[in-house]
Formats: C-alpha cells, sequence, structure tokens
C-alpha cells in the first residue's frame, strides 16, 4: 500500500475527530507519520493508520480487506492500546511487537510530547502526561538505536533531542548530536 493511499483511510476515519487541542486529528497522525520518512513505506503507513483501530470503527481486519499489509498491520496491533491495561503494559506490548512498532511508538510520543501541544492543557493533566511520555520513553528508547530516535526526533519534535543525549549518550553510535 503507498502511503498516500493509508492517508485516505487514515483522514476517512479520522473525519471530525479532534485532539484535545481541538485541532483535526488527521494532523497528529500525519505528524507521526512524517517521522517516520526515513524508514520504509510499511512503517509510514502504519504510522499514519496507528491509531485507527483504537479511535474508529476500523478493525485490523477492516484494513486488512483494502490492502493494508500484514507487516503494516502488524505495528497497528502491537501499538493499539487494550482496553484495560495499565501504561507499563501498554509500553510493554509495543516493545513485543518489535523495533518497527516501538518507531512507530517513538513518532507518536515525540508528537505527544511537543510543547505547544501541551501547554493548553491544565497543569495537571499536563504533567500527568508528561511524567507518562517520559516513562514510555525510558522504557522504549534502550531497545532503539539513538540514530533512529535522533532522525524521528528532528522531524516531530527537536526538544526532545537533550533528553536523548542526556539519558545514554551512546545510544547515539556514533552519530553527531544537533542539539544539546
Amino acid at each position: 500500500m503507498h502511503l498516500w493511499e493509508a492517508d485516505i483511510i487514515a483522514a476517512n476515519a479520522h473525519e471530525g475527530q479532534t485532539d484535545k487541542n481541538g485541532v483535526p486529528y488527521i494532523e497528529h497522525v500525519r505528524a507521526v507519520a512524517a517521522g517516520l520518512s526515513l524508514f520504509a513505506v510499511p512503517i509510514q503507513v502504519a504510522g499514519v493508520l496507528h491509531d485507527v483501530v483504537e479511535d474508529t470503527d476500523e478493525t485490523l481486519e477492516s484494513l486488512a480487506s483494502i490492502g493494508v499489509s500484514g507487516y503494516s498491520l502488524n505495528i497497528i496491533d502491537a501499538v493499539t492500546k487494550v482496553p484495560g491495561s495499565t501504561k507499563r503494559e501498554q509500553i510493554e506490548r509495543v516493545i513485543a511487537g518489535g523495533y518497527p512498532a516501538m518507531l512507530v511508538k517513538t513518532s507518536d510520543n515525540a508528537h505527544n510530547s511537543l510543547p505547544d501541544r501541551l501547554k493548553h492543557l491544565d497543569e495537571p493533566t499536563r504533567a500527568r502526561l508528561e511524567a507518562k511520555y517520559r516513562e514510555a520513553r525510558l522504557m522504549m528508547w534502550p531497545h532503539l538505536h539513538g540514530g533512529d530516535i535522533q532522525a524521528i526526533l528532528e522531524i516531530v519534535n527537536p526538544s526532545l533531542l537533550p533528553e536523548l543525549k542526556a539519558l545514554k549518550p551512546e545510544w547515539a553510535g556514533g552519530v553527531q548530536w544537533t542539539a544539546g
């Protein structure tokens, strides 16, 4: 499946939905896919469709029936929240889903962590989400190559680059840091 086809599916599925700030939800999934632009198209497809099963009437089966590849579906499945699961269990599910699932979740996390997205929330909500997103990064990032994380962050949320460098500089694998 081409990325443009997945974008149409996502736009139709998320039509009328907005984020906590009132921004059309499609902008979030497009930003997640953009953060994955250096990776294989099936990973980008999973990025633009990552919330479709969780937040719309679409299912993995309905996506398969319209041509979404099994590779992309496996990623989407791994990043889809299971009702009743804890945040830790959700991230463990992403990690178990493999490297591509962690790339998608890293791009999602980076976009959700943008200061401009969080600044409009009330202080308790902002603090809770910031802690939740940081915990997820601390769980996932040791499993990813620092250069891949850096590539996503440079596109989606450069404000997280100093955090990556501070947490464990050797994750960069010799990459020259552009921030911090």
